[in-house]
């Protein structure tokens, strides 16, 4: 018998991935402190925030299968994290222009019954076209990414603002790395596709 599946997010986008796999899952939005540590990099924090995350919904669900995720923008090796306003938003979006910004995402699947959990760090590279004030204008007032690290939304109009996108799963860049999340899925027997 297959365990239920328990995604730790309230993220909508995390959410509307999942479904992608047509797999039935409940969502509860795990409470943890995600204050990076002295000295941490952006792929030690995403990875050890999946893990927490997931963890932390254990007593809840105790027999269980639960997704764990989170992700980070880093430019110029700094964090960058959601803007919040249009201000911050169009600071963000000026500081990458005509630069390539890296998006890495922790994924971890932790079984609570067993208390095993299998982690990993997804890369993707967003790489920018010299941007005008202009363009961030318009595209700030169509889009309004302001709950979005990075100042926009791939999968929406915030793709005229790249020249190129790195990586190997596009829904990486969402929030969620679902050939990863298949692989882990597949290795704890969960059969996909099934009617």
């Amino acid at each position: 018998m297959q365990k239920n599946i328990v995604l730790a997010s309230s993220s909508k986008y995390r959410q509307q991935i999942l479904k992608k796999l047509h797999i039935p899952f409940s969502c509860q939005s795990p409470q943890i402190d995600e204050t990076p540590k002295d000295g941490e990099t952006a792929e030690q924090l995403v990875e050890r925030l999946a893990i927490a995350k997931a963890q932390a919904l254990a007593s809840s669900f105790p027999c269980h299968l639960i997704i764990g995720s989170d992700q980070v923008c880093t430019l110029d090796g700094n964090i960058v994290g959601k803007p919040h306003s249009a201000t911050v938003a169009r600071q963000q979006l000026i500081r990458a222009s005509g630069k390539t910004i890296r998006f890495v995402t922790g994924l971890a699947l932790y079984d609570s019954e067993t208390g095993s959990v299998s982690s990993l760090v997804e890369p993707f590279d967003v790489s920018f076209r010299t941007l005008d004030e202009a363009i961030i204008e318009r595209y700030l007032a169509v889009e309004k990414p302001f709950d979005c690290a990075g100042s926009f939304k791939s999968e929406g109009a915030g793709i005229v603002l790249f020249d190129a996108l790195y990586g190997r799963d596009p829904n990486t860049l969402v929030g969620l790395p679902l050939i990863a999340l298949y692989q882990l899925l597949e290795a704890q027997g969960i059969e996909l596709l099934t009617e």
